[in-house]
This record gives structure tokens, C-alpha cells and sequence, in this order.
């Protein structure tokens, strides 16, 4: 049976500490930013946001979204621009891949993506002195001039893979696979698991009431699931400002 692996991140639970966005770089050999970088240039697979209800004083609320590729599984724009064919769906997990072997640099695919989750890589890829012995050797180093992004470990699942190979099982042990983010995770706000299965966790807490995806009005079926028992944090999936000012209240 195919999966369709995704997350639920609970916002009320996520402190903005960041360990996800250190834990995804150091995974996937992702080089440290150099002094040209800026936040429009630099390399942040993983990326917390803090918005807030935009009140002042006693009444300002504020949260952090992490924020990451939605891994889009109907009509996903980044495959439908590509001209080369380097962004696809697996089919097998839903997950978005991107093959930097067959990416030419347009970067069609970061213009497409409504969520601003895919980064171009500006230079070449190097690390300080020494520092290049800690890479990880399951993940392949991109170059300069093309584009990247989350793809939610996939050398874990890989790896996941081969071991249930290895003892003759057909399918993965779900302790086997589990993205770098959701393991650094201090406060345990991020769900990882298979949507496509009633029995996975991953899937009540995406049905729970209080869970929301972004922008879910285009349609694009993302598999990353937000919760917040906070209304106006609901309200903000849509960018709906009225909505977000209403519920600043309830």
C-alpha cells in the first residue's frame, strides 16, 4: 500500500528555539551561510517564522511556524513549471522530490511554490576547516546554481528501507524513519507519520479540530498540518486579516 507521509506541527507547542532548522542543515549537508548571504539568498530548508496577532501591548500574541516544503500532493506547482522534469511526486510516499542532477537553475519552480519553501543555491557548497568530516555521507552535496529543498529525509527512509530489507520485511518499520526536525524537536511539536494510515497518530491529529493547512484554498492538498487552539493562528492560514482580527477576541 502506497503512503503519503506528512506532518502535524503544533504551533502552541513550538518555542521558536530553531533546533529544527540546525538539525535539517547538519542532515543534509546543508553549508553554513556565507558573509554575502542575506534571507533572501541564503539556504533554510526548514524555516521558523513568528507572526503575531498584530495588537499592541498587553494584548499582542505572537507564535512561531516552522515552515518547510507542504509537500502539495494534488496538481503541486513546482512539478508543473519544472522543464526539466526535476521535481516529481512519489508516487510510493507523496513525497515531493527534487533532483538537483536535472535542475538547470530557472528556478520556475521557487516562483510557482506559494509557500516560498525552495532555495536556489547562489555559490559554490564549503564548510570551515575540518568541519567537512561531519558531513553526512547518505546525502549527496548540491552545487552551485540550483534549487533545493525539504524532502523530508529521504536518506533516512532509505535507510529505513534497507534495514527492512535486510530482515526480509516488506514494509518499514515506522520507528525507522523519522525526519532530523521532528526528532530535535525539544518540546515534541512536530508529528511526523503516514496520513494514508487510520492507525498512525499523524493522521487523528490531522483530522483533530484544531488543525489547519496553509493556503488550503488553492488546493493543493499539502501534506503538513498545522494545530493551534488559538483562533487568530487559525485564522492566518488564509491570510484573511479580517478573519485574524475577529478572532482576536474568541
Amino acid at each position: 500500500m502506497s503512503a503519503r507521509y506528512g506532518m502535524v506541527i503544533d504551533l502552541d507547542r513550538c518555542t521558536g528555539c530553531g533546533s529544527c532548522m540546525v538539525a535539517c542543515a547538519a542532515e543534509n549537508n546543508v553549508p553554513p551561510a556565507t558573509s554575502r548571504a542575506t534571507p533572501r539568498t541564503g539556504l533554510t530548508p526548514m524555516l521558523v517564522r513568528k507572526v503575531s496577532n498584530g495588537a499592541d501591548g498587553a494584548a499582542k500574541r505572537e507564535v512561531f511556524i516552522p515552515i518547510s516544503c507542504m509537500h502539495c500532493g494534488n496538481e503541486t506547482p513546482c512539478v508543473s513549471v519544472c522543464p526539466q522534469q526535476a521535481v516529481e511526486v512519489d508516487k510510493a510516499t507523496g513525497i515531493v522530490m527534487q533532483m538537483p542532477q536535472r535542475c538547470l537553475g530557472c528556478r520556475y519552480c521557487m516562483v510557482a511554490c506559494p509557500y516560498h519553501a525552495r532555495y536556489f543555491n547562489w555559490w559554490d557548497p564549503a564548510w570551515p576547516a575540518g568541519m567537512e568530516k561531519s558531513l553526512n555521507p547518505g546525502v549527496a552535496v548540491r552545487m552551485r546554481g540550483v534549487v533545493e529543498k525539504c524532502n523530508l529525509c529521504h536518506a533516512r527512509l532509505h535507510s529505513a528501507m534497507e534495514k527492512a530489507a535486510a530482515n526480509r520485511k516488506k514494509e518499514i518499520d515506522p520507528a525507522d524513519y523519522i525526519p532530523a526536525c521532528v526528532e530535535a524537536c525539544p518540546t515534541g511539536a512536530i508529528l511526523f507519520g503516514n496520513l494514508a494510515d487510520k492507525n498512525d497518530g499523524v493522521f487523528s491529529a490531522a483530522h483533530s479540530p484544531d488543525a489547519f493547512r496553509l493556503l488550503a484554498r488553492l488546493g493543493t492538498e499539502p501534506k503538513v498540518y498545522y494545530k493551534s487552539g488559538q483562533a487568530w493562528v487559525r485564522a492566518l492560514a488564509e491570510r484573511d486579516s479580517e478573519r485574524a482580527k475577529e478572532s482576536e477576541h474568541v
